[in-house]
């Protein structure tokens, strides 16, 4: 591909740039995003140059989904397939610096940020962001779109389920699984299983009734 596709102009689509602009790896780089007060503007140097339904005019572009929230990036994931936009076009993003085991996996999509550790036998499903000093140790298998905020820390074969949200400095116990679309609040350490769709905080972690705010 000679060139690539930043879609939602946010602060993870920054972040991204910043990796990319380290890697050096494409002589072209444009940003869509829905929002028309952007179009003609500039991201970190690169044009907001129109929607995401302009994927279309960019054939021979890479494309990496920079939305925040899980759920988003699916939505986006889905709408980009029915511009013919499939799993090989979606390259990944890996600060330079990380270091990434031959017995760890990552696929299509996923974005690792700066300062991550992973030990032995990891999975990344496609579309996982991964921000700064996360810990993932052996045996640990996040699923598609989960989020793991700055400093999050992963003992032994931990399951992160789909569009799962884990706030900064969050923690989970060996052998323990965050359910689908689940979020861990913010420094909450987690030693019991997390089910679907549900918000637990604290420490030990709680289920709460309380709405944890999630980056879009």
């Amino acid at each position: 591909m000679t060139g690539l596709l930043v879609v939602a102009a946010s602060g993870l689509a920054r972040e991204v740039l910043a990796v990319e602009s380290q890697l050096g790896r494409y002589p072209r780089i444009a940003v869509l995003d829905d929002d028309r007060t952007l179009w003609g503007s500039e991201l970190a140097g690169h044009p907001v140059v129109g929607g995401i339904d302009l994927v279309a005019e960019y054939p021979d572009h890479d494309v990496l989904v920079c939305a925040g929230r899980g759920q988003t990036r699916r939505a986006l994931v889905e709408r980009l397939s029915e511009h013919g936009v499939g799993a090989s076009r979606y390259p990944t993003c890996i600060h330079p610096q990380v270091l990434v085991p031959e017995s760890c996996r990552i696929d299509a999509g996923c974005v690792v940020l700066g300062g991550v550790v992973m030990t032995a036998d990891v999975r990344l499903s496609a579309h996982v962001v991964v921000m700064p000093h996360v810990t993932l140790t052996h045996d640990d298998v996040v699923d598609e779109f989960a989020t793991l905020c700055a400093g999050v820390q992963l003992g032994g074969g931990v399951r992160i389920g789909p569009m799962a949200y884990l706030g900064m400095s969050s923690s989970v116990r060996e052998g323990r699984n965050v359910g689908p679309e689940a979020v861990l609040g913010m420094g909450a350490a987690l030693t019991r299983h997390l089910p679907a769709g549900e918000t637990w905080v604290g420490v030990p972690a709680r289920r709460s009734s309380t709405a944890v705010e999630v980056e879009r």
